[in-house]
């Protein structure tokens, strides 16, 4: 049964309610509290103290929260876009990676012209869109 656990938590917490706190004065004059009783000590009643807040204060508190909630979702707005921007620079760096490869092996290389013929790039021109794509693999890619 549940009560079992529950009755064994209430006795097991009531000496932490019923502790007493006692207050002596020791021969300087100096003001002691303590949860063992001395000689002369005398016992203190202890009420746990219940803060009421106002309705600045609420207000106050309410404002704090929207404000941090707006920042979390700032920040979470900025993960986003960052991991965004990541996953479209990383997508950027495997297709020059590809490209590159593909320039690399060779053959001859064209685009289609407006007739849909083909117009054939020179050594030269093959060249420089490997460095090209090189630069920008080493700037870009890590």
């Amino acid at each position: 049964m549940r009560v079992a656990p529950i009755l064994f938590v209430v006795l097991l917490a009531s000496p932490l309610a019923t502790a007493a706190i006692y207050r002596w004065v020791d021969p300087e004059g100096n003001v002691h509290f303590d949860a063992q009783p001395r000689p002369g000590a005398e016992s203190v009643e202890v009420r746990p103290q219940v803060i009421e807040r106002d309705d600045a204060t609420r207000a106050r508190e309410a404002r704090t929260e929207r404000f941090f909630e707006a920042r979390r979702e700032e920040q979470q707005a900025a993960e986003q876009a960052a991991s965004e921007a990541r996953s479209r620079r990383e997508q950027a760096c495997r297709e020059w990676r590809q490209r590159l490869s593909r320039l690399s092996h060779g053959g001859r290389y064209f685009s289609a012209d407006a007739n849909d013929g083909r117009v054939y790039y020179s050594d030269e021109e093959i060249g420089a869109a490997r460095r090209q794509l090189a630069s920008r693999i080493s700037q870009n890619c890590s």
